[in-house]
């Protein structure tokens, strides 16, 4: 968002003019090969300079009178469709309606410092799951209406070994133990399977005669969860697959050396008779 030298309102929205030189071989590039413009818009960063509770709740998807876009006559509810909206006014501006936008990160901190009154678990709880459920209703935003936008949540873990206030390591869904921060009705129903995951592994067979070090594949581990599925307990359950032929080196040169070592023996036999 730091792109822009206006976003209020929305309509106004357009790109620093000293960043023309950098930003529109960029932007060219995307139009060129039907790529989106990546953006990171943050509600919260926005509250933390105008901390009125009216302002809380148009951050955070709540009940609020909404604010009149007085270039386009819009009427906008939330402060995350007036951001999409500002770029998407900047880059009309510049020539590239064709561009799409796509969300790359947006998140609110469940924790921060004295001073950031903000980051609370509930203003987290709300931002994230608010927008969730904004983005499946495909309502779009007032200048795009129907109109769905790709969305990063950030994040899914913490960042605790992050610098800076407090807040900046508390963006995460769930702590580095795995352990959940807060739900924003994303996390599996009791009773129903766990996705499956796909974790890199050294698979630990036990080398064969020949065959030198064991080679590089992957498990695949369905993990258990609480509750039962059909009155039977999910068991967590795990496949690995060795990929065929995944030798390392050395085991394509020990073979190499087997097979000169016949070689050498037919010859010597022949030598002989």
């Amino acid at each position: 968002m730091a792109v822009l030298s206006s976003s209020d309102p929305p309509s106004s929205g357009a790109f620093h003019a000293d960043l023309a030189g950098s930003l529109d071989p960029v932007l060219d590039f995307l139009k060129q090969n039907g790529a989106p413009f990546m953006i990171n818009p943050y509600p919260y960063f926005a509250y933390a300079s105008d901390t009125r509770p009216e302002t809380l709740a148009f951050c955070l998807f709540q009940p609020n009178p909404g604010r009149v876009d007085a270039g386009s006559g819009l009427t906008y509810t939330n402060m995350f469709d007036a951001q999409l909206d500002a770029i998407r006014a900047a880059l009309d501006a510049k020539g590239y309606s064709g561009v799409d936008i796509v969300i790359a990160e947006t998140g609110w901190p469940y924790k921060g410092d004295a001073d950031e009154g903000g980051a609370t678990v509930d203003n987290a709880k709300a931002y994230n799951g608010n927008l969730v459920a904004h983005l499946k209703s495909q309502v779009g935003t007032p200048r795009t209406p129907g109109k769905s936008v790709d969305t990063y949540l950030f994040a899914l873990y913490d960042e605790d070994l992050k610098g800076g206030p407090e807040s900046e390591r508390s963006f995460g869904l769930y702590r580095t133990d795995l352990t959940a921060n807060y739900d924003i009705g994303l996390a599996a129903a009791p009773g129903t399977a766990a996705p499956a995951t796909v974790t890199p592994v050294t698979v630990q067979n036990t080398p064969q005669p020949s065959r030198g070090m064991t080679p590089m594949g992957f498990c695949v581990t369905a993990a258990g969860v609480p509750g039962t599925t059909q009155g039977q307990q999910v068991p967590q359950t795990s496949s690995c697959y060795l990929p065929a032929g995944a030798v390392s080196r050395r085991a394509d040169a020990a073979v190499g050396r087997l097979v000169w070592i016949g070689v050498l023996l037919c010859l010597v036999t022949l030598v002989r008779k």
